[in-house]
This record gives structure tokens, sequence and C-alpha cells, in this order.
């Protein structure tokens, strides 16, 4: 049976240090003997079919290979092709969400560390938002990312714990690993 994979790798092509082709990063994740592998433009995404489906093995798997291969060391968040769904269905902020690049969903490797942010939900974030799903974290910062007080505060308790992605790419990742084109 096929089990498709989401392959969220952190900090990959942000930066002068941590660029990877995504050519390459497609052979990598083929040699470890995944099928079915594309990746998402130059993002550290990577969408791959597995025969196993444990995406835990698959993370760590492809850990080791990025080190012990391309001298590159990322974390990678592994979800399984049912888990990005459920993401994309629960979607907390569809309808004040209108700018995607400023909408992020942060995926952390497993749900304890995304309780780890409920302290977030006291506090006044305005106009600003934050709301926590099983493994994820929803946040809009309308005004900016990088100025966002509501983003620091997250990056304050996580750490290097998560790894964000911007809406738009969630959605382009869902629909890829869906099997339609990420249009």
């Amino acid at each position: 049976m096929k089990h498709v994979l989401v392959a969220l790798l952190r900090g990959i092509n942000v930066g002068r240090a941590k660029r990877i082709a995504m050519a390459d990063l497609r052979d990598l994740v083929e040699s470890l003997g995944y099928r079915e592998v594309r990746t998402l433009l130059n993002s550290g995404n990577v969408v791959f079919a597995s025969a196993s489906g444990e995406p835990r093995t698959a993370g760590l798997r492809i850990e080791k290979a990025l080190s012990g291969r391309l001298g590159v060391s990322a974390r990678v968040t592994i979800l399984a092709r049912a888990e990005l769904a459920e993401v994309v269905a629960d979607n907390p902020f569809g309808k004040i969400a209108t700018n995607p690049s400023r909408y992020l969903v942060a995926f952390f490797p497993d749900p304890a560390a995304a309780r780890k942010l409920v302290p977030l939900l006291k506090e006044r974030w305005e106009p600003e938002a934050i709301e926590i799903g099983r493994r994820v974290a929803y946040v809009w910062c309308p005004e900016s990312i990088l100025e966002s007080p509501l983003f620091e505060g997250i990056g304050r308790i996580a750490k290097d714990g998560v790894t964000t992605r911007n809406w738009a790419t969630v959605t382009k990742l869902h629909a890829l690993a869906l099997g339609e084109p990420a249009a």
C-alpha cells in the first residue's frame, strides 16, 4: 500500500548556508527508496510515496542523508497526507486571512510541542491572531511577519522546534499530496 508523506525541511534555501538544489533533494529522497518524489518550487518541501508510511522513520532517514551526503544539517518534519488535509480543512482564519503570504502555519514534530504555545492564547494580539490545532498553530500576521510580536512570541517559546509555511505553500503542498498540480 502506498502512503503519501510530506517533508518540511527547516531552514533549507533560507540564507546562504543551507542552499540545496531541488533536483539534488529529489535525488536524495529517491535514493532512500521513496517514490513519486516531487518538490515544490525552491522551498525545501518534498512530497513522496512510502511503502511503510512511517513518518518519524522517514524524517530521521532524510535528516541523516542530508547531513551525510549533502553536508547540510536540517530538521525534517513529516506529515501524512491525511494530516495535511486536516490542517487545510481546519483553517480557522479563512474569512479574515486575506493575504496568504502573511498567514502562516507553524508545524511541530508532535502534538505536545504545539501545546507549549497555549499560554499565547491568553494574550491579546489584535490585529494578529493565533489558533492551535493538533500539531500546528495557525498564525495571522496582517501587518508584517518580521515585525510581528506574536510571531516573535512563538519563536521564543518554540525555539528551533517549529517550522512555518505560509498558507499559499500549505495549499500547494496539499494539492501535490493529492496528486494534483500545485497551481
